[in-house]
């Protein structure tokens, strides 16, 4: 069964530089850069359709999503 990228937790933050990274913590490697957070999910997308074809044509299936639990320093 495929995946979508909907079916994963995706992080989006600001980098220092003013650009925005997007990633997939479930999947190694999947991971994007944009100006905007919106150039950086646009750009998943692409990454994750790579990903997904290069575990199709392994013959591997793609990880089960992550929780992620956000925790602030006190």
């Amino acid at each position: 069964m495929m995946k979508n990228l909907q079916d994963y937790t995706i992080v989006i933050r600001p980098e220092d530089n003013g650009t925005f990274v997007a990633y997939v913590p479930a999947i190694s490697g999947c991971h994007a850069w944009g100006q905007t957070s919106e150039e950086a999910r646009a750009e998943l997308i692409s990454v994750f359709d790579m990903i997904q074809e290069e575990y199709l044509e392994e013959g591997k299936v793609l990880p089960p999503d992550v929780k992620l639990v956000v925790a602030h320093p006190s």
